[in-house]
């Protein structure tokens, strides 16, 4: 329970501004990327998404192979209220769609579609690039599928099962930009699914990982993926880990202020 606080604390104390910031590929996805305004029609399109959501009083039954939730005792839950208490905030949501309108990534993929938040703003914000999101809870699989053909993201490509079993293959046979990781918030998984990625990975390729600190395992789970030799350049938001493979670079990990960009 307080684990969330005390690492808000700790990060609001270590994050430095732009003006103190000497990379200049670091600086530039600042200033073009975290500072420019997202697209209006993309916000207003996402916000209705979330907003049908938040109205669908529909219930579902949860099958869970993460870490579970801080939110809910049961695991049949309405629709509505895993829209409005664990879905994915508005800030993420504009965050996802200024890093996709910077880096413009052609193949995505998302492991964790939960009610499929996250994922129709990647699509509306890129929707010419390939999509593919993982969800281990066949019915939760369904309902983002039912609100992705409601609001024509035809991009999106779903696969139900554990991500365990899933991902071999899909990295083995898919080079990737940007991989989205919202799943399984578990240190040994998380650090699992990094070292299966870096297969399907290229020199450009952006990592995002979702509640870094969400638990001191995730937060050793950051620390070893942030070591990894593979790591050349690593940014703290507290919101989102990103996680940057550029060989030509020297290798630097920053913890930015997110509330200077919003």
């Amino acid at each position: 329970m307080w684990h969330p606080i005390i690492a808000y604390i700790k990060y609001r104390f270590l994050a430095k501004s732009k003006y103190s910031i000497h990379s200049p590929f670091v600086f530039d996805l600042i200033t073009e990327g975290f500072e420019k305004p997202v697209n209006s029609s993309h916000d207003k399109k996402i916000e209705s998404y979330r907003n049908s959501l938040q109205n669908d009083t529909s219930y579902i039954q949860i099958t869970d192979f993460g870490a579970g939730s801080k939110i809910f005792t049961s695991n049949k839950r309405k629709i509505s209220d895993i829209a409005k208490y664990a879905g994915i905030s508005s800030k993420k949501v504009k965050l996802l769609q200024q890093l996709i309108s910077y880096f413009e990534p052609k193949s995505i993929l998302e492991i964790g579609t939960s009610l499929g938040i996250g994922c129709a703003s990647m699509s509306i914000a890129a929707p010419k690039a390939k999509i593919i999101t993982l969800e281990g809870c066949p019915e939760t699989a369904k309902k983002a599928q039912d609100y992705f053909i409601k609001y024509q993201l035809n991009n999106i490509n779903s696969k139900v099962g554990e991500f365990s079993a899933l991902l071999p293959d899909i990295l083995k046979n898919h080079s990737f930009d940007l991989i989205y990781f919202d799943g399984n918030h578990q240190k040994e998984a998380t650090i699992n699914y990094f070292k299966l990625s870096l297969q399907s990975l290229h020199n450009d390729s952006l990592l995002i990982f979702d509640d870094i600190h969400w638990s001191k395992e995730m937060e050793e789970a950051w620390d070893f993926i942030t070591n990894h030799s593979n790591t050349k350049v690593s940014i703290d938001l507290f919101e989102f880990g990103l996680i940057f493979l550029r060989k030509e670079q020297v290798k630097q990990n920053f913890i930015l202020k997110m509330n200077r960009f919003f």
